[in-house]
């Protein structure tokens, strides 16, 4: 089976910046993607608040950040992923090509646009109805169409659509959009967009290509029909998380829970960018966990390796796991290497506050204890409470 150091699943802002981090850092990385490394940025038209570049296509930026990466000499492969075996201690990448055994993964599949649910979507997506404006939007020169929902990319994407349709009419469910401010003023100030408040589209009709939404007014209950040639909706995302079937702690629809050091419940398995349970979805937010993310994972490797050369190489050697910033377990440290100096008994020191996790892997529930390995298995373990204990242990 293959086997590689840190395997990084998505190749948009989070995971390409994740590749690049990791390869400074002196990993072997390999990056996984189905389709074109850049993720969503691909498909949004405009970017202007990606720091330091006052204007640029989505294409344009994730094609620079596919060269940065590139450049660090990060391997890409294009897979799709079908799940994540953590049997037997060790993190298995199951893909359709083959089996990937990593020492960490980082996830960092981002989140896909959410359905609206309403009769008719699926019957007309692709003939009038899309989730892509920069994809679809030229299709509809001199027509009028509608665009569903509030948030910045609902409103920014409306935006967009002006360049081609005569006519775009948001329709959102409540009576004030979550888009910040600029893109709303953008937007009402743009003579070709109508606004629908606290309005659901009930159906999505037509006969070959869609002709007109049925709406509903969730104050009043009265149903109105809109004429329109196209649909655009853009109801909120949905984390890209089908391949991982609870493997790690999550919220609501699926949204990766992690620590600030993108850590997920699961040892070694990593989360970055919109597939996280997250205040703010945003390509430099992406890209600041991805950072993150990768030096976390370049820690924990290190780690494994040293522990693995301390305790699970040597025959025989015995490790007195304790707290640095406890004073009298440090001092007990201090006193059990040197009863022991001049002995022929292996010591490591273990400081258990800073590898909280190699200690949650043991099994050690109360610190300071000495734990005894032999061939890499732990053989046994003891809370230490004096000097006496632990030279009795020893010996």
């Amino acid at each position: 089976m293959e086997k590689r150091e840190l395997v990084i699943i998505g190749a948009g802002p989070a995971g390409l910046t994740s590749a690049i981090y990791g390869k400074r850092s002196g990993l072997d990385v390999l990056l996984l993607e189905k389709g074109i490394p850049g993720g969503q940025i691909n498909v949004t038209d405009e970017i202007e608040n990606w720091t330091g570049v006052i204007h640029a296509s989505g294409a344009e930026l994730a094609d620079s950040f596919r060269k940065h990466a590139e450049h660090f000499k990060a391997e890409f492969r294009d897979v799709e992923v079908r799940s994540i075996d953590l049997s037997n201690g060790r993190k298995i990448v199951k893909t359709d090509s083959g089996d990937i055994e990593a020492e960490a993964v980082i996830i960092a599949t981002g989140a896909s646009f959410k359905k609206l649910g309403a009769p008719g979507e699926g019957e007309f997506t692709g003939r009038g109805v899309s989730y892509c404006a920069v994809c679809d939007g030229a299709f509809f020169e001199d027509q009028e169409i509608a665009v569903i929902g509030g948030g910045n990319t609902a409103v920014e994407e409306a935006v967009y659509l002006t360049q081609f349709a005569s006519k775009v009419t948001i329709i959102h469910r409540r009576d004030s959009f979550r888009a910040d401010r600029v893109a709303i003023e953008r937007a009402m100030s743009n003579p070709r967009i109508d606004v629908i408040w606290n309005t659901v589209v009930e159906e999505i009709a037509g006969e070959d290509m869609v002709e007109k939404l049925v709406l509903k007014n969730v104050r009043t209950g009265d149903i109105t029909e809109l004429p329109v040639t196209g649909v655009f909706v853009f109801a909120g995302m949905d984390p890209n998380v089908s391949f991982m079937k609870g493997l790690v702690d999550s919220v609501g629809g699926g949204w990766i829970v992690t620590n600030e050091r993108m850590e997920t419940s699961v040892e070694g398995v990593f989360a970055a960018g919109d597939v996280r349970d997250k205040y703010l979805r945003q390509v430099i937010t992406a890209a600041g966990d991805g950072a993150t993310a990768a030096m976390a994972a370049s820690a924990y490797i290190s780690e494994q390796l040293h522990i693995q050369g301390l305790l699970l190489e040597p025959e025989h050697v015995t490790a007195f796991v304790f707290s640095s910033i406890d004073e009298p377990q440090a001092r007990l440290a201090s006193d059990i290497e040197k009863a022991l100096a001049g002995t022929d008994a292996r010591l490591v020191l273990l400081d258990g506050y800073r590898n909280k996790r190699i200690v949650e892997k043991l099994g050690i529930k109360e610190l300071p204890a000495l734990a005894e390995f032999k061939k890499g298995d732990l053989s046994r373990q003891q809370h230490i409470a004096s000097l006496d204990e632990a030279v009795k242990f020893i010996s």
